[in-house]
């Protein structure tokens, strides 16, 4: 049986009554009702259906009148909404559930998974870092997912722009899992559509929460703890000295995952967070070799780095300087500034990464250069000022 005849079923076989996904979902989004409290529910009760005919009067002794549960019809059209997503329910510690978040106290009841869940079943290790990434943050995310998926592990981040998307990219052929902070049919950001798609072929979605539901603020830390969960080490590779980064790795060191860190210039916010963690213990990490080295498995080949792989710039008709509406060179000057940092990055490499034309990139760059905001140094280096 395929894929895509296999993910429309939530079951390999007939459930028992304690085994069916419609009382699963019933509990779990049953109002007042978390992973945590779940787990205890199902503990003090023996099952799901004892738990659920025990719920009202459970209510009732805490002083909540008038409680009901989460009425059927909402159960069964979240489960028609996976069936027509091709999403696969499924249930703690039964056939396909991760094990590695099995140790986890608030581990989720219940996960829609869309893809291959097979990779569930593998060792991953997490990469996530900042959204506003600098060129040097997504080339080293880029190199360390592409080291640690050729070693054979499966890379997991959170499908957000920056750091999760570049380590998601590089890690398409050998796998790759993207832990959703809303419904796994609802991508966020709208940009990553087209890499979500991809992973939906070659990787996993995963989300604890309902179908179609938009990700909210309070949902982010909760996905933290799953793509900690499910790795047995969490890289940081940029993050500001208050991210949901550090929330993650936090919650790493919570689950007894190995922590490490990319370090960055003192001067740089996005390093703040990385430098904080390696100052309080974390693994210093300088490429794949350090990661799998913690992991106790042999170096994978590093990637091909020559300039021939790069990508050819325009032909040099399309590079004549264009004069520019304000409000987009004051763009252009903005996206250059978030790139750069006080770490020196390449102008060629900069170009590359913003795929914008030398000439128009060599004006903006004398603008910003004669404005005091970037310094240009020997060897065609770049480092922002403030």
């Amino acid at each position: 049986m395929g894929l895509a005849a296999r993910a429309t079923q939530p079951f390999d076989r007939p459930p028992g009554r304690d085994e069916d996904p419609v009382l699963w979902l019933q509990l779990l989004r049953s109002r007042r009702v978390g992973p945590v409290t779940f787990h205890r529910l199902l503990a003090e009760h023996g099952g799901v259906e004892a738990a659920l005919k025990a719920l009202p009067q459970i209510a009732r002794t805490a002083g909540v009148e008038d409680y009901q549960i989460c009425p059927l019809l909402v159960v069964r059209a979240e489960l028609t909404a996976g069936r027509a997503a091709r999403a696969r329910l499924l249930l703690h510690a039964r056939p396909g559930y991760p094990a590695a978040l099995m140790d986890l106290p608030d581990a989720p009841p219940i996960l829609w998974a869309r893809g291959n869940e097979g990779l569930l079943g593998r060792g991953m290790v997490a990469l996530v870092g900042a959204r506003n990434a600098s060129s040097l943050g997504l080339r080293m995310a880029k190199r360390l997912s592409e080291g640690i998926s050729g070693a054979g592990l499966v890379v997991v981040s959170g499908l957000a722009r920056g750091i999760d998307a570049e380590a998601h990219k590089a890690a398409l052929s050998g796998g790759t899992v993207a832990v959703m902070a809303g419904g796994v049919d609802v991508i966020y950001p709208e940009e990553n559509s087209g890499l979500a798609a991809q992973i939906v072929e070659d990787g996993c979605l995963v989300s604890e929460q309902p179908m179609g539901l938009p990700p909210q603020t309070r949902h982010f830390p909760l996905r933290n703890r799953i793509i900690s969960g499910l790795s047995r080490a969490v890289v940081v590779v940029e993050a500001a000295s208050r991210s949901g980064s550090l929330i993650t790795a936090r919650d790493a060191l919570d689950q007894g995952r190995d922590v490490m860190a990319v370090p960055g210039h003192p001067f740089d916010a996005r390093a703040a967070g990385c430098n904080q963690l390696i100052r309080d213990g974390a693994v210093l990490v300088r490429g794949p070799a350090d990661v799998l080295e913690v992991l106790g498995m042999p170096s994978a080949p590093a990637p091909d780095l020559h300039p021939a792989v790069l990508p050819v710039l325009p032909p040099p008709h399309d590079r004549a300087p264009q004069t520019r509406p304000l409000p987009e060179t004051a763009a252009l000057h903005s996206l250059i500034l978030a790139r750069l940092g006080p770490s020196p990055t390449a102008e060629d490499q900069l170009i590359r990464d913003l795929s914008l034309p030398p000439a128009a990139m060599a004006q903006a760059l004398i603008t910003l250069e004669l404005d005091g905001r970037i310094l240009r140094q020997s060897g065609g280096l770049l480092s922002r000022l403030d």
